[in-house]
């Protein structure tokens, strides 16, 4: 068996191939989440904030649909911004979207000083059980 179990989404593997990361690992029924962002079909960032965040969250729908799971899955979120003060509504607008009922996932924002020119990102683990 072997020691990680890679998850991909369709369409996407060059970008993990040229920068060598996974995009999710399983693990039993926990789904590790890469950190995701709002990049265009060419890689690079979407300049207009509110959309990067809405690609970066349906980035994350991707992968999760690849492990067989939806964002009713998910437990644990992590976020990163550039200057969450002045992003932070921008991104609760997108979220509440995507987490319209309670019981909400856990959540952890961070404020980074740099994203590769981007300004969010979102990784999470999702519990998804496998199946045989």
């Amino acid at each position: 068996m072997s020691k990680r179990d890679a998850i991909f989404p369709a369409g996407r593997q060059a970008l993990y191939e040229i920068h060598r990361y996974s995009a999710a690992i399983r693990s039993g029924d926990l789904i590790f989440i890469s950190g995701q962002v709002g990049g265009r079909e060419d890689g690079s960032p979407e300049p207009d904030f509110a959309k990067q965040v809405q690609l970066a969250f349906d980035n994350l729908r991707e992968v999760l649909k690849a492990a067989g799971g939806t964002f009713d899955d998910i437990v644990d979120v992590t976020t990163f911004h550039t200057d969450p003060e002045a992003q932070f509504e921008t991104v609760l607008s997108v979220k509440d979207r995507m987490f319209p009922e309670k019981p909400y996932p856990n959540w952890t924002a961070v404020g980074v000083t740099w994203l590769a020119g981007f300004d969010f990102e979102i990784k999470v683990i999702a519990r998804v059980p496998q199946t045989v």
